[in-house]
């Protein structure tokens, strides 16, 4: 089994792995359209974390981290990702590109949050989440920290990819921050 790793998989791995390839999914955008009640923000207030949207340009792409499970992990893996993805995500199949192109193209699953799910945030404008985002905490810290530790590892793992959605956000929430 494989997992894609987009939003907080790629830097707050809290399971086992045999090991790991960084790559890109096509046909989507990463955004921040999900409400986080669990996580990142209370029922009272919400947080917002990544999703995945499908994107016009079949070619779009979304980068991130594919996680190899080994056999005899797979039922507590599924178990542990189906309860901390619970808020509003389903699981996908889709098809996961390495950055090494000796190793070819293979299917994997992904949790992703679709306009369906009660929790799903929809889309605003870079400004509007930033001023959600600022000030929201939940169980697993701050809004904020999701964001920052977020740019920074795709900064690290795809340094050439430009996440303009991401980067905007990481700007608007840094420029609240001088402000107040």
């Amino acid at each position: 089994m494989w997992v894609f790793g987009y939003g907080s998989l790629v830097w707050k791995v809290d399971f086992d792995f045999e090991y790991k390839i960084i790559g890109y999914i096509k046909g989507y955008l990463r955004r921040f359209y999900q409400h986080s009640i669990d996580h990142r923000g209370i029922p009272e207030k919400p947080g917002r974390v990544v999703t995945l949207v499908p994107s016009e340009d079949p070619n779009s792409v979304v980068w991130g981290v594919a996680y190899k499970i080994r056999k005899e992990d797979v039922e507590n893996v599924t178990k542990h990702l189906d309860y901390r993805e619970k808020n509003g995500y389903c699981k996908r199949v889709v098809t996961f590109y390495p950055r090494d192109k000796s190793v070819d193209p293979f299917m994997l699953t992904l949790y992703v949050a679709t306009k369906e799910n009660e929790s799903y945030a929809g889309p605003a404008s870079v400004e509007e989440i930033a001023k959600q985002v600022i000030n929201c905490c939940g169980p697993s810290g701050t809004n904020k920290e999701y964001v920052y530790n977020l740019a920074k590892a795709m900064r690290e793992i795809a340094p050439d990819v430009e996440d303009e959605h991401l980067f905007s956000l990481e700007e608007a929430l840094l420029k609240l921050e001088k402000k107040n």
